[in-house]
Formats: C-alpha cells, sequence, structure tokens
C-alpha cells in the first residue's frame, strides 16, 4: 500500500524544522485490479454474432442409391451470368441458340432482376420445377452474388443452383461486353 518515508538530516543545530516526508505509492494491487477488471469485462461483453446466410444444400445420396437426374428443361428455368461493373445478364437458351441478341441485360432493381425471374417463373411450363441457374462470372463481387441470393428469397424462388459460366456463354458474354465499351463508329458522309 502506501507508506511514508522519512528522511533523517544530520543533526546540524540551529533552527528546529518539520521534517520533509516524501510518499511513494506501491502500485502492486492496481495491477491485480486491472486484471481483474479485464478479466470481468471480457466474460461480461457480448460478442458481435457473424451473420451467416442460410443456403440450402442437397443432402449426400447413400451409397447405393442412384443420384437424381439433373436435366433442367429451358422452359423451366432461367440462367443469369453476374458479370463485372455491377453487370447482369439473363436467358433461357441452348448452347446452340445464344447469341448477343438473346443475352439480355438487365439491372439489380425490382424492376430488373426481380421482374426477369418473375416472369420466367410464371411463363414456365411447370412452376414447381423452375429453377434459376446462377453464373457469377471470374469479374463478378461478392456483393452482386448475395445480391441474386436475396433476390431467390424475395422471389420465393426455392430452387436455384450456383455453377460456372460454360465456355460458349462465357463467349457470348465477352461479345457483349466487348460490343457495349466500344463505342459504334461515327458516321462519315
Amino acid at each position: 500500500m502506501a507508506e511514508v518515508q522519512v528522511q533523517e538530516k544530520g543533526d546540524k543545530g540551529g533552527k528546529v524544522r518539520s521534517k520533509k516526508q516524501s510518499t511513494r505509492v506501491d502500485m502492486t494491487p492496481m495491477v491485480d485490479l486491472g486484471f481483474l477488471l479485464i478479466t470481468f469485462f471480457m466474460f461480461t461483453t457480448t460478442f458481435s454474432k457473424p451473420n451467416v446466410m442460410d443456403l440450402g444444400l442437397p443432402a449426400k445420396p447413400k451409397e447405393n442409391q442412384k443420384a437424381p437426374d439433373t436435366e433442367i428443361k429451358l422452359s423451366n428455368s432461367v440462367s443469369i451470368l453476374i458479370g463485372k461493373d455491377n453487370r447482369v445478364f439473363w436467358h433461357q437458351q441452348d448452347n446452340t441458340s445464344l447469341t448477343d441478341a438473346n443475352l439480355n441485360e438487365t439491372t439489380f432493381d425490382r424492376e430488373g432482376i426481380r421482374k426477369v425471374i418473375q416472369q420466367a417463373k410464371a411463363n414456365a411450363a411447370d412452376q414447381s420445377k423452375f429453377t434459376v441457374i446462377i453464373k457469377p462470372t471470374d469479374d463478378a463481387v461478392y456483393k452482386n452474388f448475395v445480391d441474386i441470393l436475396d433476390e431467390m428469397a424475395i422471389t420465393k424462388s426455392e430452387q436455384y443452383g450456383v455453377t460456372d459460366v460454360k465456355p460458349w456463354e462465357k463467349a457470348v458474354y465477352d461479345r457483349k461486353v466487348a460490343g457495349a465499351a466500344t463505342p459504334a463508329p461515327a458516321a462519315t458522309n
């Protein structure tokens, strides 16, 4: 704790003065108190809970069980390509009929991709088997992927899958992006 130290000075005669006393505070108990406070606040603080997005994955098939047929009809699906610079494209074509003209670009708002998904679902041959196929490109950002997953929840599209962009889709996508990036040549008279 605290103690008072008395300084002894030689007796030289003369006036008698009061002796100056210096104080010294022992800080050892304060260290103990500091550790007790740190420990208290560590145990009583609620740590931030991580934000987790539920992603429903199919159950693993049993060893003797045959994998279900994963063929999805074009009339029951829509493919969404997430591109760079917050661009999103969609189509309902196969590898032989996909062109620059029918790879459609839309936006991430309610009049954009949400309307596309709702219309495709309404026009599906079998709405119970309607599937959205999400294909992020290498240039896509994570925020846009989360936005598409949010649209799945908003439009109540319970069947969706995430897969890589096929090479034939990538070729059409690259042509479409390159065509939009280069300005049209000016007409000369």
